[in-house]
């Protein structure tokens, strides 16, 4: 199963697909969307887990002490399960975080949790299913790991504040779009909804003037 992306196809596509999406690329310029593959699936999502409802620094440090408790070997879902909550409290986590990560180790080893090859070759709502299933990893965080660790190309994640506030500037709303709207005009996207999700970020940095047209 092949998921390489091309992405100046990708661009051209957009651009001929829908027009105020054109003229947000041409505002925005070269799509930069690529994805980080160095970490493990589950070294990923246990940042992910760390990370959630904190601010950068904060969480930044936390994940710190956190992988400093392994002494430079690195967590792995069997040192996690190993470590007490006492331990994992002083790194900074919280109760609920320390229960996901547990939850998380528990379903690596039992291969609920694909390994980075296996996931190589599973469908997109596959893995969403699959790592929806731990305890405090929702369908946005399974969407992140789609598109910035494994680069899948067709991955719109509706729920994100940016891109249906990216969606709102460009398409001139003065409303945020509810998920389904977004997913509804994301049909002209594909298959290259990550790109077209990357480009809605870019909208709320660069701002609204002259940023779209009308739908």
């Amino acid at each position: 199963m092949s998921h390489d992306l091309d992405l100046d196809l990708a661009v051209r596509f957009l651009c001929e697909s829908d027009a105020p999406m054109s003229r947000l690329i041409g505002r925005a310029g070269a799509c930069r969307f690529g994805a980080t593959r160095s970490q493990s699936p589950f070294l990923a999502l246990a940042e992910s887990i760390a990370y959630q409802q904190l601010t950068g620094k904060a969480a930044a440090t936390i994940f710190g002490r956190f992988r400093a408790i392994y002494d430079g070997r690195g967590p792995t879902p069997e040192r996690v399960l190993e470590t007490s909550d006492e331990e994992l409290r002083g790194a900074g986590l919280s109760r609920a975080k320390i229960a996901a990560l547990r939850d998380l180790s528990a379903k690596t080893l039992d291969g609920t949790v694909p390994t980075a090859a296996r996931l190589k070759r599973l469908e997109d709502e596959e893995i969403i299913e699959r790592l929806t299933s731990i305890r405090g990893i929702g369908r946005w965080t399974a969407e992140m790991l789609l598109m910035f660790r494994l680069g899948r190309p067709d991955v719109l994640p509706a729920t994100d504040y940016g891109v249906r506030k990216g969606f709102a500037l460009t398409y001139r709303k003065r409303a945020l779009p509810t998920p389904a709207e977004l997913l509804k005009r994301g049909e002209r996207w594909r298959p290259y909804r990550s790109v077209a999700s990357w480009y809605l970020w870019r909208a709320v940095d660069l701002g609204g003037e002259k940023n779209g047209g009308r739908s």
